[in-house]
């Protein structure tokens, strides 16, 4: 279990959209700020369910113009596996 905590770190690649800015011709700029989501991943270092939550961080940078980062947000599907974990720690 102490992999999940890992796991939410993916989500710091959406931070990545934040560095990286893109045109602002772009749509999508609100969803570039679920970049922040991978601050929540730090969390994982603490408790490992809740920073597997952390790589949904990773959707941040989903609609990016540049194709080799936005390849990176399906990394964000990883978050699934820390709300599956947290659900089944509470019930």
């Amino acid at each position: 279990m102490s992999y999940l905590g890992l796991v939410g770190l993916f989500g710091l690649i959406g931070l990545t959209g934040l560095l990286n800015k893109v045109h602002p011709s772009q749509s999508g700029g609100p969803i570039r700020l679920l970049g922040l989501l991978g601050f929540l991943g730090l969390a994982g270092f603490w408790i490992p369910n809740l920073g597997a939550c952390g790589a949904f961080g990773a959707f941040g940078v989903w609609n990016h113009q540049n194709t080799s980062i936005a390849r990176l947000a399906y990394l964000g599907w990883l978050g699934l596996i820390g709300v599956i974990q947290t659900i089944s720690f509470y019930l």
